[in-house]
């Protein structure tokens, strides 16, 4: 490919542009077009590739989006590290909105959802037991630290179908599973960085209580209002966060 980057960006809600001045190029990859055009940037040295991984205009829905083609155009530009930040909704009282997680571990709920590379003739298995990169992830804590926000070191994210939200049951059996919070999309985009092996890390706004919490019923349901309240609160925290791990990447 003519265009390279040694970092991408696969944005989520309310994250459709890092940078003001960027490059849009249109990628086609063996599995189709990636959900939008990709914007490329230089910070500092380094060329980061961003992508919306709902599209700019929020289009897809997270069973929409074709999360292979998203992580091999970011494999055919060479990126070196993956950043992965998404909204999630926590399942614990101390987990609170605004606060941000860099998760360790996911539990996939979704199905239908094309998650493998290795399909005929070349089948092959491979563990995920740590699916996200330790040494970003350490990093990543350390970024959040240095700007101030509130960060929780591990966590396991549940990945549900969406576009709906869950039940009160839902929430409570994932809470029962081990699950830390909720989210749509980190499955099989994280898994399928492992199958490219492009060192992934996901960092985790949260904006809401999911179906709230039983034993806080002053604390409701999750609205569509409440995640974009909370996500435009802490858009910037979230940019500023990504470009001071950008620093720390090497490239």
């Amino acid at each position: 490919m003519y265009y390279s980057a040694d970092i991408g960006v696969i944005g989520g809600s309310g994250l459709y542009e890092l940078y003001p001045d960027v490059k849009k190029i249109e990628v086609d990859t063996p599995y189709g077009k990636p959900s939008d055009e990709i914007s490329l940037v230089k910070v500092g040295e380094k060329t980061i590739a961003f992508l919306p991984r709902h599209h700019k205009d929020h289009i897809l829905n997270p069973s929409e989006i074709n999360y292979r083609a998203n992580i091999y155009a970011m494999k055919m530009l060479g990126i070196k590290a993956l950043i992965s930040p998404c909204c999630v909704g926590s399942l614990r009282f101390e987990m609170k909105p605004g606060d941000f997680v860099v998760t360790d571990q996911f539990i996939n709920m979704t199905s239908g959802r094309k998650d493998t590379f290795f399909e005929k003739p070349k089948v092959n298995h491979l563990s995920s037991a740590h699916p996200y990169d330790q040494n970003l992830r350490e990093k990543a804590i350390a970024s959040a630290k240095e700007c101030g926000i509130s960060v929780h070191d591990g966590g396991t994210v549940v990945v549900i179908n969406g576009p709906r939200f869950s039940t009160v049951a839902e929430s409570r059996m994932f809470a029962m599973m081990g699950a830390d919070v909720v989210n749509m999309t980190q499955y099989p985009e994280g898994y399928l960085c492992l199958e490219q092996e492009i060192p992934v890390v996901n960092i985790a706004l949260i904006t809401d209580y999911d179906a709230g919490l039983e034993d806080h019923p002053e604390i409701k349901a999750v609205t569509n209002e409440d995640v974009v309240r909370v996500l435009h609160e802490n858009s910037e925290k979230v940019k500023k966060l990504i470009f001071n791990l950008i620093e720390k990447i090497e490239g």
